[in-house]
């Protein structure tokens, strides 16, 4: 949840820190700080607010520091205050710590310590960590946080630094991410890729349960009581696919790198004859065709992104999907077994109920396949097999182009478990495919339309409207859901998505004059099922916009505002579908003033209960 980033090498590091810092600002941004190792000793500084808030605090003057670290949080223990801020250091100064994560024992530990005469100056569960290493340590950093480690329960990243072990950064990765950096004469440790990607491509993937030690021209890594050896990989991203690439904003960027995205995740996945090539599933067409259900494990988009899966792959293939929220089905009575297929739909690979979830179905036997959008990541290397989407770096926090990918990557996997198991011939998969295939063009074409900023006008229009109610039917009833979801998240107006069909059954007493309705209209077999529910909200004095399909004028009719996408057959609807509901989300929160790169209360990576 929390960006991390630390350094050690030749170079001074405060405005390295401080750069590295704000391409992890999407993880986290209610406070921040920055530790660097002086020649007596760690400076540190902290600042409430965004990055712009912790230069400022750490002022215009160069250091020569050669070792430091950098956090970017998101508050889970304690108030959001300069105190609370990491880094976090032990009574003398000499440890100090940046952690990600959640100590789940830290009120234990903080009372144990307190008993023993530690002070502790923050609300954190962070801070036991830099108290329990001094208490450890002899002069081996290494072997003080081994020590602590023992004491600690809970899902974290931490790096921690001595000033008696100068050029020195340890650091511990229990399930949340870590990354190494490796450039020429100096080394980092980060969250995430971006947070030096300006400075090296070439990375080592630190795996859960290891300790990393880095100096300026050694990484050793040490899991139990091994040394393991890795070598660096080299990642194609480049600089500017973490920058705005011109547009106004990270997720306006990323609506509009949807159909790359999309041909990306196809790529050479599809062939023109519909076969279909996934062989990182981990199961051949013999075992896909014993599959006897389904289960989608997911939170939030994702969750989304599941629900279309579920009508694509029920279709396409006549198996039986359950689509269940990652967070309550960990803690359900769990009935997976050897004949399901449990997929885990996760974009960062690091969401901790979807991670917790995958693990318990695969303790019963299931075969578990993490879709995911990063190599490497903690789902895929808990699962048994995995399916990626290629969406790239998504830096805005609300998800755009990594939930079209995983609706697209869900569609694959339908079309391959509808050929293995025999429910569609070659002919009809091959027809199937070619209109997915044509997915991206679509898109391409309505990003550059007319209609998309049709869209966004609509959402300036009713910008300052209190509250929306979203309907659909079908595999609009997912798109829904996400359209509401976009603008509860970005313009923070109240928001409700019901299946249009259960609005009878309490949410139209929410309706009066005026009232906003956002109906998912597009064509389908319920198209007409639909409309007699617009005409049903239209009664009460609702306003309804629409969703509809490019060509279908009957909708004008029936609503005050359409917002029109491409014709697709109706299973394939959903891709286009959302992207209308995206801009309209956008607008109007862009005519609240509102950031919509960094939502308030809400962070890229869950990776925390």
């Amino acid at each position: 949840m929390c960006g991390i980033i630390g350094y050690v090498g030749s170079r001074p590091c405060k405005d390295l820190i401080l750069a590295g810092l704000e391409r992890l600002e999407y993880r986290g941004y209610d406070s921040a700080g920055i530790v660097l190792l002086e020649a007596d000793g760690f400076h540190t500084v902290r600042a409430v607010g965004n990055l712009a808030e912790l230069r400022r605090a750490a002022g215009e003057g160069g250091s020569s520091a050669t070792t430091g670290m950098g956090h970017t949080r998101w508050a889970t223990h304690g108030r959001v205050t300069e105190a609370n801020a990491h880094p976090h250091a032990d009574a003398s100064g000499r440890i100090t710590v940046v952690m990600n994560g959640i100590v789940e024992n830290y009120a234990r530990l903080r009372s144990e310590l307190q008993d023993q005469g530690v002070v502790f100056l923050s609300q954190t569960d962070a801070e036991v960590i830099p108290h329990l290493i001094a208490q450890h340590y002899e002069g081996d950093l290494v072997a003080a946080l081994r020590a602590t480690l023992v004491h600690l329960k809970g899902h974290f990243t931490i790096v921690a630094a001595s000033a008696d072990e100068p050029g020195r950064l340890v650091a511990y990765r229990q399930q949340t991410p870590l990354v190494v950096g490796v450039g020429d004469g100096e080394r980092f440790v980060a969250s995430a890729i971006p947070a030096f990607l300006r400075e090296t491509r070439e990375i080592i993937v630190i795996e859960s349960g290891e300790i990393v030690v880095v100096e300026a021209d050694t990484v050793v890594i040490h899991r139990g009581g091994d040394v393991v050896s890795r070598e660096a990989t080299r990642v194609e991203w480049d600089e500017d696919a973490a920058e705005k690439g011109g547009f106004e904003s990270f997720m306006l960027k990323e609506i509009h790198e949807q159909p790359a995205a999309l041909r990306d995740t196809i790529g050479d996945r599809l062939s023109l004859g519909g076969d279909i090539d996934l062989p990182g599933l981990g199961l051949d067409d013999a075992a896909l065709s014993r599959v006897e259900r389904v289960q989608v494990v997911a939170c939030g988009t994702s969750f989304h992104a599941g629900l279309v899966g579920r009508y694509l792959i029920e279709d396409w293939a006549q198996v039986p999907v359950n689509v269940e929220v990652a967070s309550e089905y960990r803690y359900r009575t769990c009935l997976a077994g050897p004949g399901d297929l449990v997929i885990g739909i996760t974009q960062s690979g690091e969401t901790a109920d979807t991670l917790a979830a995958m693990r318990v179905a695969r303790e019963r036997g299931a075969h578990v396949v993490a879709l995911t959008n990063i190599m490497g990541s903690q789902a895929v290397r808990d699962a048994d097999g995995v399916l990626y989407t290629r969406a790239g770096l998504e830096i805005g926090v609300a998800a755009t182009k990594t939930h079209t990918a995983q609706v697209v990557a869900l569609a694959l996997l339908a079309l391959k478990l509808g050929r293995a198991r025999h429910v569609l011939s070659a002919a009809g998969a091959a027809d199937l495919g070619d209109e997915l295939a044509r997915i991206p063009d679509l898109l391409q074409e309505y990003l550059e339309s007319p209609d998309a900023a049709h869209a966004m006008t609509v959402g300036e229009k009713y910008a300052d409207r209190p509250f929306f109610l979203y309907l659909g039917r079908h595999v609009g009833m997912p798109v829904s859901y996400e359209g509401a979801l976009k603008l509860k998240e970005i313009s923070y107006v109240p928001t409700e998505a019901y299946p249009a069909g259960e609005m009878k059954h309490g949410p139209i007493a929410l309706l009066e004059d005026g009232s906003p309705v956002v109906v998912v209209a597009t064509d389908g077999h319920v198209f007409d099922k639909v409309i007699s529910n617009i005409q049903e909200v239209r009664a009460r004095g609702a306003q309804v916009i629409a969703v509809a399909t490019r060509g279908n004028e009957d909708i004008a009719a029936h609503a005050e505002d359409v917002m029109w996408v491409p014709r697709t057959p109706p299973l394939l609807s959903p891709i286009l579908a959302v992207v209308p509901l995206q801009l309209f989300a956008y607008a109007l929160a862009r005519a609240r003033g509102l950031n919509v790169d960094q939502p308030r209360n809400l962070a890229k990576t869950v990776t925390v209960e």
